[in-house]
């Protein structure tokens, strides 16, 4: 994606404390699973980076936890946050989805708002439900998608 990479090298440029780095999707999935700490932030299209999102969550532990967000950092337009696995259309409704990705994509937003300490809460809230239950069938558990946002609404405390 030349035009893409010309933009990078040009805005890399502006922040030479940063190192940036090109690689090819293929090497780049690779180098997520083996040297992920060497990665703070990846710049990529959605296809691209919707994959390697799913790859990286899913190489730590169940995708479900993992939050996400598009965020625009002059704030000019609105940024979004959403669970790395999106709205999981496969299983709507039927009250299996581990709402910890959705729930924390939110305390992502809230921080992002300038609301601190109320992302704090929510994160320490997922913390404790997730060290203690209940837990979601992807965590091998029982409970329902209600059921732990319950729990995660009764461990909440601002």
């Amino acid at each position: 994606m030349p035009y893409w990479d010309a933009r990078g090298e040009l805005i890399a440029a502006d922040y030479l404390d940063v190192v940036a780095g090109k690689h090819h999707i293929d090497i780049l999935a690779a180098r997520l699973i083996q040297q992920r700490a060497q990665f703070g932030v990846i710049v990529a299209s959605n296809l691209m980076g919707d994959i390697l999102s799913d790859l990286g969550s899913a190489s730590v532990g169940p995708i479900s936890l993992a939050p996400s967000a598009s965020i625009n950092p002059e704030r000019a337009y609105p940024s979004m946050f959403e669970p790395v696995h999106g709205s999981a259309p496969d299983i709507a409704g039927r009250g299996i989805a581990n709402p910890v990705g959705m729930i924390w994509s939110g305390a992502m937003m809230l921080d992002h708002l300038g609301e601190a300490s109320a992302a704090a809460a929510v994160v320490r809230a997922l913390e404790t439900v997730l060290n203690f239950g209940p837990r979601t069938r992807d965590l091998g558990g029982t409970a329902t998608t209600q059921q732990m946002g319950l729990a995660i609404e009764g461990a909440l405390s601002i």
